[in-house]
């Protein structure tokens, strides 16, 4: 690594009385991969917006290839001197075609036959980082799911016209991706580096930290407080120097489902095949597979009890937050209440003090990270925002809980205190249908079905839920 791509020294900013960042240094090199963890709140994304621009500093310097930067720092600066971010909550704009926000984001591309320039510059980049995605780029975005939203985001980041790419800061990008295609990211990741691309990489995946990164920053409070190769690191001296008051252990083996009764019985309303879905009280099921092949589809199925026997109320804890979660308008204890109006009634009307109580029970219980719960939603970080979704689901009187890759932007404390509630709470009768990107997180089911093409292609008890299992039923035409 020849010399530096980004300094920053002493950097703080606050909102209010929260202090957000307080006195963070951070350099990355030229040609270098690194890696940036935390737990929810620790003021990744922060240090980001002010690193790209969106956010003013209260204090600090910047450095950008050695040079000082003085006076006002903006977006427009910040991507004419080649940083491009790829941010935890999606920035595209939904009402325009993947190859249309080529455009927005290169001035370059102008005049006669720019559709085409565009088209061609980010075709070949998909292409590039992800062979096989299916993606057609003169689809709106609004219209692509969530995986393939992001792909084309990160592809969009990678694209080269007038402007230079000296670091690109991907926030997250594996949140969304399958085992197969979060891999293609990273092994592009390796090669960009290797051309002299810095990137900085923030991910609650470990692993994925650990194998891709050079160098690893912990921050924590708003603070750095650990710096080191990442090959210095274990996952338990990550979570160590995070703070985190867990170590990652081998999942618990699920305990038996409460009964046998069924709750759950349908047919995925797109597969020609006669393979049903079932799922018991009690238990714990998951929806595997490659990203996109019908485990969202099969959830909003069940959710809204079309061609499907559900018996029991039904809460839905999105993957999609900020199209499909939250109320941007509201305040963080209503989005947490919201699903439990009817408990909190009193003569008709909302009493404010149990819905104040809930709210304080829900913060304390999940740990959402806020001064005051009538803070707006969005004041949240996307983390505590996945909280806030988790605890307006398992306040409610439903019975089943559909969960869409749910532990997306979430910390590995937290993951680890919600998988903990999971098991508690199938224990007590209550069924969880679980559709997740993360392998690892299957060995918390008591067996998951594996979706190809729209259809369930394999049915795996516990014994049997390995990525080896997992991507042959992913991959195979059928199986048994």
């Amino acid at each position: 690594m020849n010399g530096t791509a980004i300094r920053l020294d002493g950097v703080e900013k606050s909102f209010g009385a929260v202090r957000a960042l307080g006195g963070v240094d951070l350099n990355v090199g030229a040609g270098e991969c690194l890696g940036l963890v935390g737990h929810n709140g620790a003021g990744k994304s922060t240090l980001m917006h002010v690193l790209t621009g969106t956010l003013a500093p209260d204090k600090g310097g910047l450095e950008v290839g050695g040079t000082a930067i003085d006076g006002p720092w903006s977006p427009a600066l910040s991507r004419a001197r080649g940083i491009r971010c790829v941010f935890q909550e999606l920035s595209l704009c939904p009402n325009l075609t993947v190859t249309e926000n080529t455009r927005v984001v290169h001035g370059a591309l102008r005049g006669f036959g720019w559709k085409r320039k565009a088209r061609a510059l980010i075709s070949v980049k998909l292409d590039e980082i992800f062979p096989g995605h299916g993606i057609d780029v003169d689809s709106e975005v609004a219209d692509l799911p969530i995986g393939q939203r992001q792909m084309a985001e990160i592809a969009r980041a990678f694209t080269v016209t007038s402007e230079p790419l000296r670091l690109a800061i991907l926030d997250e990008p594996t949140s969304s991706l399958d085992a197969v295609t979060a891999a293609q990211l990273l092994a592009y990741i390796a090669k960009e580096t290797a051309r002299g691309t810095s990137i900085i990489l923030i991910s609650h995946l470990l692993g994925d930290i650990i194998g891709a990164s050079h160098r690893i920053v912990v921050m924590k409070d708003g603070k750095t407080v650990a710096e080191r190769p990442a090959k210095d690191f274990s996952r338990a001296s990550l979570v160590a120097a995070m703070g985190s008051e867990h170590a990652p252990a081998a999942a618990a083996a699920p305990s038996q489902a409460a009964s046998g009764e069924e709750v759950i019985r349908a047919h995925p309303m797109t597969s020609p095949v006669a393979h049903e879905f079932v799922a018991m009280r009690g238990e714990i099921v998951g929806l595997a597979g490659l990203a996109g092949h019908g485990q969202t589809r099969m959830l909003l199925q069940l959710f809204s009890g079309r061609e499907a026997n559900v018996k029991g109320a039904v809460a839905f804890i999105a993957g999609d937050r900020q199209s499909d979660g939250i109320f941007a308008l509201w305040s963080i204890a209503r989005n947490v209440t919201v699903r439990s109006l009817k408990a909190l009634r009193k003569n008709g009307l909302i009493d404010l003090a149990r819905e104040t109580g809930m709210a304080r029970h829900w913060r304390e219980a999940i740990g959402i990270r806020t001064p005051d719960m009538d803070n707006n939603i969005l004041t949240l970080s996307g983390g505590n925002q996945q909280k806030a979704l988790f605890a307006r689901a398992l306040a409610s009187d439903a019975s089943i809980i559909l969960m869409d890759d749910p532990m997306r932007g979430v910390d590995v404390g937290t993951k680890l205190e919600v998988y903990g509630m999971i098991r508690a709470e199938a224990a007590k009768g209550r069924t969880f249908v679980w559709y997740t990107t993360e392998i690892e997180e299957l060995s918390h089911c008591h067996r998951a079905f594996v979706f190809r093409n729209g259809a369930i292609s394999a049915e795996l008890g516990p014994k049997e839920l390995t990525e080896e299992r997992v991507l042959q039923a992913s991959f195979a035409e059928s199986a048994a």
